[in-house]
């Protein structure tokens, strides 16, 4: 399978989910920056949303630069990714609409979560491809920090101590998704900019 129909493919999902979140940002009925912080909290949920597509597209970017081929495998995962980002702008409009309501805030976290493990399945399956071929590409995949994250015990269980706080705290879940959005992207492999 042709690797750059693949990521052409992603970027373009990428794009028009960044595009449907902004236009949920509504115009202020008035000419002061009182009616535009009326907004304020989805304003803080669509700037997390933008950090969250740009890293995981910048972390996406650099396993396929690795990556000798595309299986049919590869392809179907990296479908199963691509369908929880394009979900992302129905969970950051309707969390940054009900910022300090628990279900907004747990559906939020539950499209973050299936994100993250869709993201460790197509860094699995991106991995095991190469391993036999090409092992040196498979440790650098193995040792990607974003991969290392969701494949780490104590990630998962703050996950769980974070789903028990939404219930006391709903915007712990924007909170936590930032903590997480940021680590991955000052962690990133290297020679990561350096591939090209």
């Amino acid at each position: 399978m042709n690797k750059g129909r693949v990521e052409a493919f992603t970027d373009a999902v990428i794009a028009i989910a960044l595009t449907i979140m902004i236009l949920e940002f509504k115009t202020p009925e008035e000419p002061t920056f009182t009616a535009l912080m009326a907004n304020w909290s989805y304003l803080v949920a669509y700037l997390i949303s933008f950090l969250f597509i740009g890293v995981a597209w910048y972390n996406h970017h650099y396993m396929f630069s690795l990556t000798k081929r595309v299986t049919k495998k590869i392809y179907w995962v990296n479908n199963l990714w691509i369908l929880t980002m394009s979900m992302l702008p129905v969970s950051t409009a309707w969390a940054g609409r009900f910022i300090n309501d628990v279900q907004p805030e747990l559906f939020y976290f539950f499209i973050f979560t299936l994100w993250a493990l869709a993201y460790a399945a197509l860094s699995y399956t991106v991995m095991r491809t190469n391993r036999k071929d090409h092992p040196e590409i498979a440790e650098k995949i193995r040792k990607i920090p974003a991969y290392r994250l969701h494949a780490n015990v104590w990630f998962w269980l703050i996950w769980a101590g974070v789903i028990a706080l939404i219930f006391y705290w709903p915007p712990i879940s924007l909170v936590f998704t930032t903590a997480e959005l940021v680590l991955m992207a000052v962690l990133t492999p290297a020679d990561s900019d350096k591939l090209f």
